[in-house]
């Protein structure tokens, strides 16, 4: 098969051009063929572009992989609201973990992830077949499209494990990759990695700003080795190397925790010294519809009255009440990222219920949620984490921060505990906390051994139909996972901790039964799609 289509997604963007961080331009072509274009070194940024766009488009389009890592956890529920949010039992069956093989989530997951990998091998070999001549830039650039390609399938192995590992662009009519197992992937992403980590450049401005350099790589290293056990079938701990890839990034002196946790969030973030590897969005130039939608995916309609927004939200997703009464009350994390209580117009009216029984009472958000099929607008805290600037369109102009330096810490201080080394482990926690708990700094510091308690995370059932008693105290390192979900939260991760922590499908919460035996569904399901499409496939355990 030649290469019939130059770009998927082309992006021209300053970006890769140095002018500024955020003005990332999406632009659709429909096909070119490659005899009608002849690129040149002055074409790499929108080259490089066109392979690092689906990792937006798969992370935050709807029904993408933040979804994917946020639905089916402990953190965040769609109940039926008054104004719908059913939509076929789709977010029910993600909560309950009661997905099929023909579910749009992982669909969507597989799909986008796949046409980054393929833009990725289409401008390797756009270069590499000499297609494209950019001088002594070839082996940098190779390098970093590569690690870019283990990225992607870093989201693969960890939603499906099973995958097919394609790496060549020009392969014949009629080709249908063979599956590999998800060890073989594990080592293959630490291949990539290692291999052209040293080629990548050291640099941290705006020219490599959104894109993959050495301290990003070494970021992507240490999070599988921290996800080894799982990502490897127990074929690998490598929790040590964890920390050497981390202490990569931390004595590089490239990046530094904010004084504030939200400083990170802000719509103009792309200048903070935590953010390691972003996806950069901007409103004016990002015009997918769902390109960045927290505010609309969660507030209440009544809430454009609240930042001018020029879109009406649509009040679906909220906070799991069990979730938010993990957080300490003087824990500023969460005043700062949950949107709570009454809520006011921009001239500061008190704002009121428009829809189901509540109509005409004030619309203030409360830490309850009676059931998943049954709820009103009052019910559940909603996302506020990243702000939402007055006058926003259905798109947020936040960069969207994949790693921080806070995960770095937090990454090192997990590989610590889970090697015997409790004490260090918490002298790092505490480096994290301490801009949490600015008025209460006694509350800051964790010891070792409370690190290795359990969690205080409430679990069991806790819907009208059902109230089960479960708690967390059992769960080996529990107060850790706490500190992630508490210092993570909506950052579209959760379900991969909890896998690693084994409270997945150990625990109920909600509406959320435990899964029993099922622990098949730490991965999702091969789509039927891709199965009838390719004969090379085989189904995940268990589905």
């Amino acid at each position: 098969m030649k290469l019939k289509i130059f770009v998927l997604g082309l992006i021209v963007s300053v970006v890769f051009m140095g002018q500024s961080c955020t003005k990332l331009e999406d632009t659709s072509y429909t096909s070119i063929l490659a005899e009608q274009f002849s690129p040149t070194g002055d074409d790499l940024a929108s080259l490089l572009g066109a392979a690092y766009v689906p990792w937006r488009q798969t992370f935050l389009l709807w029904n993408g992989v933040a979804r994917a890592q946020m639905l089916p956890s402990d953190e965040d529920v769609i109940p039926a609201r008054p104004n719908g949010w059913v939509d076929g039992g789709v977010y029910k069956r993600m909560h309950q973990h009661k997905w099929t093989t023909e579910d749009d989530v992982p669909l969507e997951a597989w799909n986008r992830t796949y046409v980054g990998i393929n833009a990725c091998n289409r401008v390797l070999y756009q270069i590499e077949s000499g297609q494209i001549d950019i001088g002594d830039q070839k082996d940098a650039v190779i390098s970093e499209l590569k690690v870019l390609r283990a990225s992607y399938y870093y989201i693969l192995v960890d939603l499906f494990g099973n995958v097919p590992l394609v790496t060549k662009f020009d392969v014949e009519d009629g080709y249908l990759p063979e599956q590999s197992t998800r060890q073989e992937v594990y080592e293959f992403i630490i291949d990539e990695i290692t291999s052209n980590i040293d080629n990548l450049k050291e640099d941290v401005n705006t020219e490599y700003y959104g894109r993959f350099n050495k301290w990003a790589a070494y970021t992507l290293l240490a999070k599988m080795y921290l996800n080894s056990e799982v990502f490897s079938n127990g074929t690998h701990s490598d929790y040590d190397k964890c920390i050497e890839a981390c202490n990569k990034v931390i004595e590089s002196g490239k990046y530094a925790l904010e004084s504030e946790q939200s400083k990170v969030f802000i719509t103009k973030n792309e200048n903070s010294s935590e953010i390691i590897f972003a996806l950069p969005i901007d409103a004016v130039y990002v015009k997918d519809w769902n390109a960045f939608d927290f505010h609309c995916y969660s507030l209440d309609p009544a809430n454009q009255s609240t930042y001018n927004f020029t879109e009406t939200p649509w009040g679906g997703v909220c906070c799991i009440p069990q979730y938010i009464d993990t957080f300490d009350p003087d824990d500023e994390r969460l005043q700062s990222s949950f949107i709570q209580g009454q809520q006011y117009s921009i001239d500061s009216d008190s704002l009121k219920c428009t829809m189901g029984s509540m109509i005409g009472q004030p619309l203030a958000y409360i830490n309850e949620v009676s059931s998943i099929d049954a709820s009103q607008e009052v019910h559940g805290f909603r996302w506020g984490k990243f702000e939402y600037a007055i006058g926003s369109t259905n798109v947020l102009s936040n960069d969207f921060p994949l790693f921080r330096y806070a995960d770095v810490l937090l990454m090192k201080a997990e590989a610590l505990l889970r090697t015997g080394d409790a004490n260090d482990a918490a002298t790092l926690v505490t480096e994290v906390r301490k801009r949490n708990f600015t008025n209460h700094p006694e509350k800051a510091i964790v010891t070792g051994e409370q690190l290795e308690e359990g969690s205080c995370y409430d679990y069991g059932r806790r819907d009208t139909s059902k109230k089960t008693e479960e708690g967390g105290a059992d769960i080996k390192y529990g107060r850790f996972l706490d500190e992630l979900g508490w210092e993570f939260t909506q950052e579209g991760r959760r379900r991969q901790d909890m896998v690693r922590f084994g409270v997945f499908t150990s625990k109920s919460w909600f509406s959320h039964d435990a899964d029993g035996d099922k622990t098949y569904l730490n991965l999702y399901p091969i789509p039927n799609a891709q199965l009838l499409t390719n004969a090379n496939l085989k189904q995940n355990s268990g589905y």
